[in-house]
């Protein structure tokens, strides 16, 4: 199955930063927590506006994303994050485009 990427962009006050931080990582361990559903992942700050912040996720397949949606009200970190976070500003998921040579 084809692995699906995340990028999710937050405003986040300086005030909160560290938090949300250390809150993310605690998400990606429960999200994890019963089959690594997130292969690898990112928190990137914008270089020109310290408070956004992108969470870059590597997922195992579209499956995951999908059923970590559907649980996402029950891991204990989503709705403190969720407190934090001013604004959400992107939020999208990508799988890899394979060009033909036709």
């Amino acid at each position: 199955m084809t692995k699906c990427t995340e990028f999710a962009v937050f405003e986040v006050t300086k005030a909160n930063l560290g938090r949300v931080l250390a809150l993310s990582e605690s998400l990606f361990s429960e999200i994890n927590a019963n089959k690594k559903n997130i292969l690898e992942h990112q928190i990137l700050v914008k270089t020109d506006n310290e408070e956004e912040i992108c969470w870059h996720l590597t997922w195992a397949n579209i499956e995951a994303v999908k059923a970590s949606s559907e649980q996402w009200s029950s891991y204990p970190s989503a709705a403190k994050i969720e407190q934090l976070v001013g604004k959400k500003l992107y939020y999208g998921h990508f799988v890899s485009v394979i060009a033909s040579n036709t």
